[in-house]
């Protein structure tokens, strides 16, 4: 495109106020810029999806416009064109009906590269206009076996860092950008905790886990899946190149004036990257144990318990059950000027003030247990262990337990009880375990009805024989419970926002005798019964008939005994 047709065109953009008013291109400067480099500028300083600008550019030269699935059913000519030219020119050539020479370009006035056209095949082509982005996906699928049968193994390095040059480009153009900022913006504003992005046969799928389910939500129609995922990871600083193995990376990023750290994961799948974001908001107030959800009782248990100068507390459940939260929640308790608290994490979620926090790194020699020994020469009061997965960690938490700090760890059991033996499995020696083991807290999240719109039911015995667990949670006919309905503020779900049921074991008394090298979790669950724990079912129930959830929540998160 020559200077004065860009100027002309970014003219035509201007008077339909498709230009952004932050722009700062000048386009009457562009005098050495390759031609479909200045029209991709042009495209980046508009607010127009790839295929708008398309049909932009159409309007404007007075040409044909092309879809994707044209393309794609066109006869191609590729085989007769160097790759690298055919990508480097977003052109597409192909044979119409009677032998007539067609190319699909992106730049109709690229006069070189149409002649240069018209000469490999031999006389006139008819111009016809696409999206830089659909010519991208047709040339993708048609030179992708081609460039793998190339013996020039030179050569075929030098076109993957063309095609990876091509990547980043596109996934640094204004549509990519936009749709990355848009879902991020999306899973703020539905509270979700995670984006999953997921490329299949079919095309993409996107997903966001709000209050811990997994809700569809619309994929963006301007991004190829290619551009989006490589936005994603140069976002989190990893190597777009890389598209075999897994990757894991994290980014600082400001979503609608709000400031979150990310979390992302890709990886390689029978059709493309798949990538999971982790959002977490930097501003969450959440570090209250009047908001985690236990009863006043089991409250004033842990107040006693973190009172404790020394000893073992260790917090159970399945992943995504909060026990995160609920540690990083008991570290604020104890966040004191008179005390020091080191923390190793993977990876750290929450930044607490005061806590020096430590984050795994295997690639280097990092992980839980060569933390541990060097925290126990930092002079600590307090130490945390996100998770005590071998051997040599559990028996290092222990020992730092044994030797006057106050030592907190999460374990991946289903039942408080279950802690112990998963331990003594670990190879900690069952005296040690007595005498270190202060509590354990398990615990899973349930989904708290919203406010606006719960409405009240009471159980017939229809209820319970269309389900017969009701009854073995403890409910019976004639029960007041409540059932979410859907609102405008919950986004027609019913539930709005997350909280714990929780059963704090304690060891003391009968529980403590039973711990040693043959414990039974059962035995132990029975004996801190008798002595007055409240087991997470009875905690639910309990929550179920106040009206902070419902009893299909209860049933999903909890198993009958």
């Amino acid at each position: 495109m020559t200077k004065t047709a860009i100027e002309d065109f970014a003219r035509h953009l201007h008077e339909k106020n498709f230009l952004l008013s932050d722009s700062n291109i000048n386009f009457s400067s562009v005098a050495e810029t390759s031609p479909e480099r200045t029209l991709r500028k042009l495209w980046e300083a508009t607010d127009l999806s790839a295929n708008g600008f398309a049909d932009e550019v159409a309007q404007f030269y007075g040409l044909k416009r092309l879809t994707l699935p044209q393309l794609v059913a066109a006869s191609a000519l590729t085989e007769r064109f160097s790759p690298r030219f055919l990508r480097e020119t977003a052109i597409f050539p192909f044979e119409a009906q009677k032998g007539r020479f067609k190319l699909a370009v992106a730049d109709p006035s690229d006069a070189a590269s149409v002649r240069a056209a018209e000469i490999v095949l031999g006389g006139p082509v008819e111009l016809e206009v696409a999206s830089f982005e659909d010519i991208t996906t047709v040339l993708g699928e048609r030179l992708g076996g081609e460039e793998a049968a190339a013996p020039d193994a030179g050569a075929n390095s030098a076109r993957s860092d063309d095609d990876i040059e091509s990547l980043r480009d596109l996934a640094s153009g204004a549509p990519v950008v936009r749709a990355v900022n848009d879902l991020l913006e999306k899973a703020m504003e539905l509270r979700a905790s995670d984006i999953h992005i997921e490329p299949f046969r079919s095309g993409l799928t996107v997903r966001m886990r709000v209050d811990g389910l997994l809700r569809a939500t619309p994929a963006p129609l301007d991004a190829l899946p290619q551009a989006l995922i490589s936005r994603i990871k140069i976002l989190a600083g990893l190597n777009i190149a890389e598209r075999r193995l897994p990757q894991d990376g994290a980014a600082r990023q400001k979503v609608a004036r709000t400031e979150i750290d990310i979390r992302v994961a890709t990886m390689p799948t029978q059709h493309g990257e798949s990538a999971v974001i982790r959002l977490l908001p930097r501003d969450r107030g959440l570090l209250d144990i009047a908001k985690l959800g236990f009863s006043p009782a089991d409250e004033a248990v842990i107040s006693r318990l973190l009172a404790l100068p020394h000893g073992l507390i260790v917090v159970t459940g399945p992943t995504g059950s909060g026990k995160t939260t609920t540690l990083a929640t008991l570290l604020s308790i104890l966040n004191e000027p008179s005390r020091k608290i080191l923390t190793i994490e993977d990876p750290v979620e929450y930044e607490i003030q005061g806590v020096n926090q430590s984050q795994v790194k295997p690639s280097i020699g990092l992980n839980f247990a060569t933390a541990m020994r060097s925290f126990l020469r930092q002079d600590p009061d307090v130490i945390m262990v996100g998770e005590v997965r071998d051997s040599e960690t559990a028996g290092i938490a222990i020992h730092a337990a044994l030797t006057g700090h106050l030592v907190l760890t999460t374990l991946h059991t289903e039942t408080a009880a279950a802690a112990v033996p998963r331990l003594l499995d670990l190879g900690v020696e069952g005296f040690l375990l007595k005498s270190t083991l202060r509590a354990v807290v398990a615990q899973r999240l349930v989904r708290i009805l919203c406010d606006r719109c719960k409405k009240k039911r009471v159980l017939s015995a229809a209820d319970f024989d269309a389900d017969p667990r009701y009854q073995a949670i403890g409910l019976e006919p004639g029960d007041s419970v409540w059932e979410p309905k859907g609102c405008e503020r919950c986004g027609g779900i019913g539930y709005r926002g997350r909280a714990g049921v929780f059963e704090v074991l304690e060891l003391n008394g009968a529980t403590r005798e039973l711990v040693g090298a043959h414990s039974d979790a059962h035995e132990i669950d029975s004996a801190a019964r008798r002595a007055g724990m409240t087991t997470m079912i009875e905690d639910a129930v309990a929550k179920c008939r106040t009206g902070f959830t419902s009893v299909a929540e209860v049933l999903r998160v909890t198993t009958v005994r």
